[in-house]
């Protein structure tokens, strides 16, 4: 018994994941409306058919009159007419609710990801969300244009033939009432099993885009350590996993659908015989018979297509489950109500007071601690320090990626925590060492720093950052393509596009990542002249690993550990620090022993 109640929640949650997908349908309900209104139309003229089959019969065929005949078969054709353009109808406005329900989920689901923190995509890969936006939208996009629509309709059609059969033949019409529990039997409980294995296809399915992606992403190391012949082993097994899955879905699902119309068609084939009978006795008429087979062949039909759109519906509540998942997440970073104001006049720019930080991944490991630090306007610091010193992670904490676990930052005398995060990344410019580039031309990869800058604003801003002659080489100039993450271009050359996107947007804050890492002597030396200019009445940090490239910084903040081992010049660190005299004797003392010989 206890079985039997878990198995009804568990049908009644299949469509319950369904419904919160209903508000999409909501700013479309005109045509929602019209569609059903063409659905009910094209059912009330499918059942007036079957009168008009009895009419030809009784009234053309056995009552031998060509008048009636004639009038019978005018009166068919106009019912086809009407069930044609009715049909027409629900077809093109169902298909195309459901073409835009599914955009605008689409939509839906990639703001979300737009707005989540990044510890949620360290958590979650990347392909099992793409998988989301693609796979299982497109299967939510069936059910709303074509599936749906087929359910009601069909439902309309048991209902109304049921009443037809009711009205025609009240004795045949309770066998065919008898039979309809043993054919919904085999819906239930396959049902089941085809809900709880298309959650699991949709699954492996985006761990094989998941997997394919990375070795793509990967290609040149893949090739680089002559890899191939395991990878295509490892993603043929991945593949046949998910077909694994798969075929057992299409196995509980076919054996639902041949279950159903075997058992409809056997107690349609035994009620023709019953009503065949009847006919040869006299008891009903030819036409009576014939009207009574177009009903029962019309609920049969009908509970065959529901039992298709119910294990439809049964694999698409595996996607719905999927996105309502993705939907009720809530980013950890937030715009608070009431936000702070900024002190534009405030001496210090940024501020650390105390602040602790781990990673969400890495809880039991602190990458920041007890950080103290106060950075006046307009100066230029310098981050040094060994790698995994916590550099990278004062970037991070400053854009409001994170929110430490204790202690406070603050931005012009405001907590950053009482800020929008997105009026306060507007006021930084990052550089990063690994420079980004879209799948775009080069105008779109400069521009994304300001969107509203005209040409000649960006041909400016690649002068600066010494990228305008490279650019024209290219086979298109600014059109031209970059290829995924860049691939087109040398390192130095992203850097360089990289720095203008940076120049473009002219913020107030520059953050540089070891900015010039990927130039070649002669390019550092024009980029870091670009960039001196760029940091004039700026207030700027640079993580440096090369201590030549940030000795004239205003102040150098050495870090170890997670931890701020010293603050001062260059001067005043060579005196007071072993660390960073380590550092510098490890740079500069090869350096300079090479000048020697």
């Amino acid at each position: 018994m206890t079985h039997d109640k878990a198995d009804s929640s568990k049908n009644k949650r299949a469509l319950e994941t369904l419904l919160p997908f209903l508000r999409f349908v909501k700013p479309y309900k005109a045509m929602a409306v019209a569609a059903l209104l063409a659905l009910l139309v094209t059912a009330a003229v499918t059942l007036a058919i079957g009168q008009g089959v009895r009419m030809v019969i009784d009234n053309g065929f056995i009552a031998g009159s060509k008048e009636q005949l004639g009038s019978a078969i005018v009166v068919m054709v106009i019912l086809i007419t009407l069930l044609a353009v009715g049909t027409f109808t629900r077809v093109y406005l169902m298909s195309w609710l459901g073409e835009r329900v599914s955009a605008d989920i689409r939509k839906a689901v990639f703001e979300r990801l737009l707005g989540f923190h990044p510890s949620y995509f360290e958590e979650n890969r990347s392909g099992e969300l793409m998988s989301r936006l693609t796979t299982d939208t497109t299967l939510l996009q069936s059910i709303i244009g074509s599936s749906f629509s087929m359910a009601l309709r069909s439902s309309l059609m048991l209902i109304g033939g049921l009443i037809m059969l009711v009205i025609t033949n009240p004795k045949l019409t309770m066998m065919v009432m008898g039979c309809v529990p043993v054919v919904l039997m085999p819906m239930l409980f396959y049902g089941r099993k085809v809900r709880r294995l298309a959650r699991k296809s949709q699954d492996t399915i985006a761990e094989v885009g998941t997997y394919a992606g990375e070795i793509i992403q990967n290609i040149k190391v893949v090739q680089s350590y002559t890899r191939e012949s395991q990878e295509k082993q490892a993603f043929g097994n991945e593949v046949e996993n998910a077909f694994a899955v798969a075929r057992q879905r299409i196995k509980q699902r076919s054996i639902l659908i041949a279950t159903v119309i075997f058992l409809v068609f056997g107690a349609i084939s035994i009620m023709l015989w019953i009503g065949g009978m009847d006919v040869l006795a006299g008891r009903i008429s030819e036409g009576e018979l014939a009207a009574f087979v177009f009903y029962a062949i019309m609920v049969a039909m009908s509970l065959a297509t529901i039992s298709e759109v119910y294990g439809e519906l049964q694999r698409a509540s595996g996607s719905a489950e999927r996105l309502l998942e993705l939907l009720a997440v809530e980013s950890a970073i937030q715009a608070p109500q009431q936000l702070a104001p900024l002190d534009d006049f405030a001496d210090t720019v940024i501020a650390f007071e105390r602040v602790d930080f781990c990673y969400p991944s890495r809880p039991n490991s602190p990458a920041l601690k007890g950080i103290n630090l106060g950075i006046k306007k307009g100066l230029v610091v310098a981050l040094v320090g060994p790698s995994g010193a916590g550099k990278t992670t004062l970037f991070e904490l400053l854009q409001r990626f994170y929110d430490p676990q204790n202690g406070e930052i603050r931005f012009k005398n405001a907590p950053i925590q009482q800020l929008d995060p997105k009026h306060l990344r507007q006021q930084m410019g990052m550089v990063q060492q690994q420079p980004i580039m879209f799948s775009s031309d080069v105008w779109h990869n400069i521009r994304y720093g300001r969107p509203d800058a005209s040409d000649e604003e960006v041909i400016v801003a690649a002068k600066r950052a010494h990228a305008h002659e490279f650019i024209l080489e290219l086979p298109d100039g600014y059109k031209s393509y970059l290829g995924e993450q860049g691939v087109r271009l040398s390192g130095g050359q992203k850097q360089r596009i990289a720095l203008a996107r940076a120049i473009l947007k002219d913020p107030e804050v520059l953050l540089l990542d070891e900015a010039t890492s990927a130039l070649d002597a002669e390019s550092e030396f024009h980029v870091q002249a670009a960039l001196n200019e760029l940091m004039e009445n700026r207030t700027t940090l640079i993580i440096a690993h090369r201590l030549s490239t940030v000795i004239h910084a205003d102040m150098i903040v050495l870090m170890e550990d997670g931890r701020i081992k010293a603050c001062g010049t260059h001067e005043e660190l060579l005196k007071q620090s072993e660390l960073y005299q380590r550092l510098c004797e490890l740079q500069f003392e090869p350096y300079e022993n090479e000048k020697s010989q």
